[in-house]
């Protein structure tokens, strides 16, 4: 069973609707004690990071999702907010305080973090980055199986990781600046872009998630 993590922020109806055309065996929920009882979990997220971190904490949800990621080590998807959560933190805090903006600490399972993306040509580049955008692979991996570098996804948003370590780095986008797209530490995997909003390729990717982990995880 799948557990789509539904705490107020994500396409929780989209996902669900591309597992079910998978024909997978899956619940939405924000009930702490689902996550004991799902086989892998995707956590979804549109939104600020603030609040959805402030979300998670009062759904009781930071603690079940430690002790199923890092203890257990159930396969788990970051999809575009869902990703960022994964990192040390954001600069898109909670509160506004003069010109600077307070970070937020995040999940912590990503040796990255998340910045406001300022393009310089903001004529031709507009934030948030809404539109379709390709893949430029670093790595093969059996969760891009069957999914072509170069490929386009489908990216909504106005904070991206720009860095990280490059064995965790699979994928990435240039938008102006080129970011991170597609993280992957053992069992854990974040994409920046939406694999249910794009198309036949991106419901490959999330049918080599649901299939593959064992061979994600060797």
């Amino acid at each position: 069973m799948i557990l789509i993590i539904d705490y107020g922020m994500g396409n929780i109806h989209s996902v669900r609707r591309k597992l079910e055309r998978l024909k997978v065996d899956c619940l939405v929920s924000c009930d702490p004690s689902d996550i004991k009882k799902a086989e892998k979990i995707i956590l979804p997220g549109v939104g600020h990071f603030g609040k959805a971190m402030q979300n998670l904490k009062e759904h009781g949800l930071i603690e079940p999702l430690n002790e199923a990621v890092l203890a257990d080590k159930k396969p788990i998807l970051g999809i575009c907010l869902g990703m960022q959560l994964m990192t040390r933190g954001s600069e898109e805090g909670l509160e506004k305080r003069s010109e600077t903006t307070e970070k937020v600490e995040g999940l912590g399972w990503f040796d990255a973090e998340v910045v406001r993306m300022q393009p310089k040509d903001s004529l031709r580049y507009k934030i948030p980055h809404t539109g379709w955008n390709s893949l430029e692979y670093t790595k093969d991996d059996p969760i891009l199986k069957d999914v072509p570098s170069g490929s386009e996804m489908y990216f909504v948003h106005g904070y991206g990781v720009l860095t990280a370590p490059e064995a965790e780095i699979l994928t990435r986008t240039t938008y102006e600046k080129t970011f991170v797209s597609t993280l992957k530490k053992d069992h854990i995997v974040g994409m920046q872009f939406h694999p249910e909003k794009s198309h036949e390729a991106g419901l490959t990717l999330l049918k080599n998630f649901v299939f593959l982990n064992e061979r994600m995880q060797k």
